[in-house]
Parts: structure tokens; C-alpha cells; sequence
């Protein structure tokens, strides 16, 4: 499947074809099992997630642009990097936002709490599964290394799911 048969246009499908959105899908979930085991709430999940997104972006934006200034000792300007810093880690932001909505659902009562996490990370995996499928699927056309990336890339969501099943029973 590509970036044209699921209609996404070609920068939104760059910005989720990042590692930047890959790791934010990793961090969301990361979070969502260490605030769902304290309290269990959607909106203490709902919270800590959504800031620490927002923390993580701002601390990647600000060691890329030193990175970029440090390597063309500081030719590249400031502002350039720092545009050419938020821009590469807008997946980072781009990807949270499926789950801030599922845990927003659960916050305000729509879906239960607790079904509002679990389902934020299952659709976490599912857009993991999905996002290495599509990034093999770029160069090869052959399924079993599309098949394999999807699966390897789904597998860090899995591992989150399964350490909130340890930590939740």
C-alpha cells in the first residue's frame, strides 16, 4: 500500500515516514503504560502523555538545531536549523495525535478509561505494523520484507501492550 492508496499527501506522508514518528508511537505507548499503571485514568494518561510528547519534541527540536549548528560551524544560521530541526520532528507530534484522541474519548467519559488506554495501544501498534509496512514497501515489492518490517515495527507496540497486561494483573 502506498502513500497515494491511502490518500496521504506527499509531506504528511514524509513526516510519518520519520523515525521521529516511529519513536513518538514507541514514547505514547511507553507512556501510556507508565501513567495507566499509577492511576488507570485516561486523563492523568490524557496529561502525562500529551506533555511529555510536547517536552520530547521541544528537547529533539533544540539538540537538532545545536547538531546542525555545531556541524556547519554555525554557518546554517540559527533560524534555518531550527526550522530544519522542527520540521524533521514534526512526526514526533504528527504521530501522538491518534492516541491523544482515543485518551481525549476517555477522558471525557465517551469510552471507559480503561478501554481508552488499551485501545490508544493497540491503535499505537497498528499504526506501527502499518508505518514499517509502507516504509518497505517504498523500495521493495516483494511481501515477505514488507511483511517481516511490519511486523518487527508492531512488535515494540507489542511489547508495551504486553508489559501494561504484566503491570496491569
Amino acid at each position: 500500500m502506498t502513500d497515494d492508496q491511502l490518500h496521504i499527501t506527499p509531506r504528511v506522508g514524509r513526516i510519518l515516514m520519520s523515525e521521529e514518528a516511529i519513536y513518538g508511537l514507541i514514547l505514547v505507548s511507553g507512556m501510556i503504560v507508565v501513567s495507566g499503571s499509577s492511576t488507570g485514568t485516561a486523563v492523568d494518561a490524557l496529561i502525562t502523555v500529551g506533555v511529555t510528547v510536547i517536552v520530547f519534541f521541544a528537547a529533539h527540536v533544540f539538540a537538532g538545531t545545536l547538531g546542525r549548528l555545531a556541524a556547519t560551524d554555525g554557518k546554517a544560521g540559527l533560524r534555518a536549523s531550527l526550522s530544519a530541526s522542527a520540521h524533521q520532528s514534526g512526526g514526533m507530534l504528527l504521530a501522538a495525535v491518534p492516541p491523544l484522541l482515543i485518551l481525549l474519548l476517555g477522558a471525557t467519559r465517551v469510552i471507559d478509561d480503561s478501554l481508552a488506554l488499551w485501545v490508544a495501544l493497540i491503535v499505537n501498534t497498528v499504526l506501527l505494523g502499518a508505518l514499517g509496512w509502507i516504509a518497505v514497501a517504498r523500495w521493495s515489492t516483494h511481501w515477505l520484507p514488507r511483511i517481516l518490517s511490519a511486523v518487527v515495527t508492531a512488535a515494540f507496540g507489542g511489547a508495551l501492550i504486553l508489559l501494561k497486561a504484566i503491570i496491569h494483573h
